[in-house]
């Protein structure tokens, strides 16, 4: 297990825990990560990093990243 900020990029992951306070999990889960669902990183840029996620691309910013574990 290891947070979303080291997956290869382009490599479809399982998202295995999603940590943080209860609001920072409410908003992760609103933007689609839920654990048991599949991520994929698209690219990094300036720190944030550009997932793509239920067929949509959503970008989260470094820190919001350390919190979703694959």
């Amino acid at each position: 297990m290891m947070p979303l900020v080291l997956a290869e990029p382009g490599q479809e992951q399982i998202i295995r825990k999603i940590g943080g306070s209860p609001e920072v999990k409410k908003h992760l889960e609103d933007l689609g990560f839920n654990v048991g669902g599949t991520v994929s990183v698209v690219n990094t840029l300036g720190g944030n990093i550009i997932v793509k996620i239920k067929e949509s691309r959503v970008a989260v910013s470094g820190e919001l990243a350390k919190k979703i574990m694959v």
